[in-house]
């Protein structure tokens, strides 16, 4: 077998791989897209599934911007989440734990109204 059929057949395994990414990638956003009614999002696999290459680039042409801003508020939703399950796991006292010390220590008279203000700051900020 020729060099140039080997090289052929991976450029055609890539691009098998690549399309196979890039539907799933589709049909996932379409599922997860918070702003499509069902209607719609049953239009878009159908479109999808009859005519998968140009079902695939209309819905990359245009809603390729919005797919991307989703994933980004996915990742940081998931972060935001991890980071209070980690909070509440170490046992680190919430904001409004921190809030009710602070005020406490005002009323007694131990921390003055700005610096009451500015570590009220810090801990919402």
């Amino acid at each position: 077998m020729p060099i140039l059929h080997i090289f052929w057949s991976i450029f055609l395994i890539f691009l098998l791989v690549a399309w196979f990414w890039t539907l799933i990638s589709v049909v996932a956003d379409i599922f997860s897209s918070e702003d499509l009614s069902g209607l719609n999002k049953g239009l878009w696999l159908l479109g999808v599934i009859v005519v998968p290459w140009l079902g695939v680039l209309l819905y990359l042409v245009l809603r390729g911007d919005s797919m991307q801003e989703r994933r980004r508020q996915a990742a940081a939703d998931l972060q935001e989440a991890q980071k209070a399950y980690i909070r509440e796991a170490a046992g680190a006292p919430s904001a409004a734990d921190e809030l009710a010390k602070l005020a406490d220590l005002k009323e007694k008279g131990v921390i003055s109204e700005e610096e009451f203000a500015a570590q009220k700051a810090k801990i919402l900020g």
